[in-house]
This record gives structure tokens, sequence and C-alpha cells, in this order.
């Protein structure tokens, strides 16, 4: 569970009211495994549990995704690069069969190893950056299962279309849509609704603003509409 507030207070009332309800049902919560990450804020102080301080951490691992307190996607987006090469490699006496067509193993490929790359991409803040790294290591794989080896060359376009491929970053943008398409359709006080629309205060860090979901959403909305 994440709860979300805006001030160090609202957090501490509701960690204590989440606290007495799971007391009430016979729920007790293990104080250890719950953490406290804060987002543009100087206010330091504690968030307790029966008195018991709970520890404040820079970076965590919610539902599988990867928070940390810069708010960006790049931990989680390498965390998944590097799952889905370790789910590509237990996939080895596959590739190199020679019983199976081109065809099955592109499509295990999409299923067994970019479903684990592109694991909550739904909320990742993209850049440019972040785009080519899925790249690299989408055209990589798809180099091995056409057999594509050094001084054999081939352009990624032409690799794509072989294969049947779309852009990382337009299927990011359906499996956001579709998100967005399912969160929208949720109670207003849903928490991942409200999270959907939610807004840190405080004041940001020095430097160019980072992109933000909101921001991802409104680029995604001009694309659609030139198009």
């Amino acid at each position: 569970m994440a709860l979300l507030s805006q001030t160090q207070q609202q957090t501490q009332e509701k960690t204590t009211s989440v606290a007495a309800s799971s007391a009430s049902i016979g729920l007790n919560i293990h104080k250890e495994k719950n953490k406290v990450l804060r987002y543009n804020t100087a206010c330091s102080n504690p968030i307790r549990i029966d008195g018991e301080d709970l520890e404040d951490v820079k970076t965590f691992t919610y539902m599988g995704s990867i928070i940390d307190e810069q708010g960006g996607s790049d931990a989680d987006v390498k965390a998944q690069i590097g799952k889905a090469r370790a789910a590509n490699l237990q996939l080895k006496n596959i590739w190199n069969s020679k019983q199976l067509s081109t065809n099955t193993k592109l499509r295990i490929f999409n299923t067994n190893v970019k479903t684990v790359l592109l694991y909550g991409a739904e909320t990742w803040r993209t850049t440019n950056a972040i785009i080519q790294k899925i790249h690299v290591f989408i055209n990589s794989c798809l180099h091995k299962k056409l057999r594509i080896r050094r001084p054999d060359t081939i352009r990624n376009n032409v690799m794509w279309e072989r294969t049947n491929q779309i852009s990382a970053e337009e299927e990011i943008r359906k499996k956001r849509w579709n998100w967005i398409g399912h969160t929208l359709r949720k109670a207003p006080n849903c928490i991942t609704r409200q999270a959907l629309t939610w807004n840190p205060q405080g004041q940001r860090r020095r430097g160019r603003p980072k992109n933000t979901l909101s921001w991802e959403m409104e680029i995604d909305m001009s694309k659609m509409n030139n198009n």
C-alpha cells in the first residue's frame, strides 16, 4: 500500500489511521517493512507507528517498479532491461533451436521478453535517452533472432518491419493511454485516480524542469491531433 500526502502531518494521520484499522481486524503492521520517501520537502520530522520511527529511504520498489526521490524513471528502466536480459538468456535454447521458425521465436520474444522489458512502462517519464536504451536492447535481441552477425548489417527500420515490431515510444504510448482510460473510469476517491493528477508541493531544484506524466500526456495528445 502506498499513502500519498502533501504534508508530514497528513502522512502521519493516514499512517496512524491505517495502523488502527489494521489492528481492529487482527493485523499488525511490520514497521521494518514500511518506508518513507520524501519528495521536494525540507521537513525531516519522522513518521511513527506505535512510537517507533519509520525508515526514510531515497528509493523503494512498489508493485515491481522502482520509485525514487528524483521522480524519474531511469532506475526503473535500467532494472527492467536487466530483467528482460535475464529472461532472454533463459530462453537461449529456444533461440538456438533449428526446429522453431523465426516467426515462432519472435512471438515468444514478444510475450516472454518484451512484456518484462515494458512492465510498468505506462507510468514512465520517457526521454530520448530512455527510448534509445530500450531500442538498443530490442535491436540486439532481434539481430540474434534473425541471425544477423557482423559484418552483415541491416537498417533498423527494415529489421523492425521484417519482424513486425513497432517503436518502443509508440508501444509505451499505447500502454499509457490504455492505463489512463482504465484509471479515469475509477471512482474519484480511488487512490489510483488521485495519483494520476497528484501534484507534490514544494520548491523544485534549480535547473530545467523535468518532464512529468502530465506533460507526457499533453505531448501525446498533441501528436495524435497532428496526425
